[in-house]
């Protein structure tokens, strides 16, 4: 690492705060946009205006599923990727004297859920007591937003990086994490990256994450009047016995001899969700068909592979039990084949990171081994690159008044930026 000069580290510091309003109408504009699956278009519009208003070249990267399919961290794709190219820029330095950096996060969000819930609309930002709430406020635009303005305070100090930096707005980081795949796949590898995730609610590093399978279970029963419901059989009630089959399952991946010693300490860290269920045509008609969908959780040292067998297999058990008698189960994987991971934490830029945090915050960041992922694994596993990844204090994410903390925001813009002058070095910008 470059050591930074005193006098460039407090111009960079006083820039940041200097910026700190513009920061919170950007966090706002991306707030605005709905980018949630399909409709990502407006918020990656506007990530390539937010690259050019940094001067840099906004290029766009397309998501190929022929391409990464026979990649080990291709997921099967929802839906079509036309029109939702991802979104990246390069600074490329005069000389080249320092060590490369990627700054990553994604603008897809979750949906809003009852929308009737949230205090504000979840997509009409508002500011209340410290916080801008918002529907990925926390999840992660607040993090992009701070290594758009922690570049953007190393030219206002009259600095710029001098070494690459690549700045990655990628999509589906919450549903297959294809968009980073096919971003981190286009771009040259750098030496390390960091990626501003939200903690869990106090200042941490990932330290590790589970992995994470998706998988449909449809099931077809046979309809009838309900008059004559004991010649029919219930799809929806079928589809919830399979459901119920997998608590089981859950158990028994919590158990302690399948934790990980980097999950050691934290409660149920494997996680088997029933998200979303579908089915059935008229309250006075037998259901014909019903699907559920699933979240699997996969804890480090097992695999998304094997976890993928374990669901054909406890479908199967399940279909042939003679309360499914009479009904086809079909069961498809879309969405998330994730592998879990750990970040080495004793690499140069984790302890940069955490040592620049405490610098700006006067705390630290612990480290967290996560019950979700981030795009994190695929630079860890497919790439051997070192990462970084920490972000503000997030409130609420997936759930009704998400929000972030705009000082915790800012602090981690500051760390970002004496993080980026150290590792890659300064020289006077172009």
């Amino acid at each position: 690492m470059i050591p930074l000069d005193p006098g460039a580290r407090r111009a960079i510091l006083d820039a940041v705060t200097a910026l700190e309003g513009e920061a919170v109408e950007r966090l706002a504009a991306l707030v605005r946009c709905e980018s949630t699956l399909g409709k990502e278009a407006g918020a990656l519009d506007l990530m390539a205006a937010n690259f050019e208003s940094l001067g840099l070249a906004p290029r766009r990267i397309p998501t190929d599923p022929e391409a990464l399919r026979d990649h080990p961290g291709f997921s099967p794709p929802l839906i079509s990727y036309a029109g939702r190219d991802n979104v990246a820029a390069v600074h490329t330095p005069r000389e080249g004297r320092g060590r490369s950096l990627a700054l990553q996060g994604h603008v897809d969000v979750v949906p809003e859920g009852a929308a009737d819930l949230w205090i504000t609309p979840p997509y009409e930002p508002s500011v209340r007591d410290g916080r801008m709430y918002g529907r990925g406020a926390g999840d992660m635009k607040a993090g992009i937003v701070s290594y758009l303005t922690a570049f953007q305070a190393l030219r206002l100090a009259g600095l710029q990086p001098a070494a690459t930096v690549q700045m990655q707005a990628v999509i589906e980081e919450e549903c297959s994490g294809n968009g980073a795949l096919a971003t981190m796949l286009a771009l040259p590898r750098t030496d390390a990256v960091v990626i501003p995730e939200p903690g869990p609610g106090m200042a941490a590093m990932y330290s590790a994450e589970v992995g994470v399978v998706w998988a449909w279970v449809t099931v077809t029963g046979r309809p009838t009047h309900v008059r004559d419901m004991h010649a029919g059989i219930n799809a929806i009630e079928a589809a919830m016995h399979i459901a119920g089959r997998f608590k089981d399952y859950e158990n028994e991946r919590n158990r302690a001899e399948n934790i990980h010693a980097a999950f050691r300490g934290v409660n149920h860290p494997v996680n088997v969700n029933l998200g979303t269920v579908e089915g059935g045509e008229w309250n006075s008609s037998v259901p014909t068909r019903a699907r559920i969908g699933l979240r699997v959780g996969v804890m480090l040292g097992y695999s998304a592979a094997r976890t993928r067998a374990d669901i054909e297999r406890i479908v199967a058990e399940a279909a042939a039990d003679p309360a499914l008698r009479g009904t086809q189960v079909r069961v498809e994987f879309k969405g998330f084949m994730a592998d879990p991971c750990a970040f080495d934490m004793e690499s140069e830029i984790c302890r940069l990171a955490r040592r620049s945090y405490a610098e700006v915050s006067s705390g630290e960041l612990r480290d967290y081994p996560a019950t979700g992922l981030t795009d994190g694994r695929f630079f860890t596993l497919y790439q051997d690159t070192p990462v970084a990844c920490f972000g503000p204090d997030a409130q609420e994410i997936h759930g009704i008044d998400e929000s972030v903390g705009l000082q915790s925001m800012h602090d981690i813009t500051r760390s970002i930026a004496l993080l980026m002058a150290e590792w890659c070095g300064v020289e006077r910008a172009a």
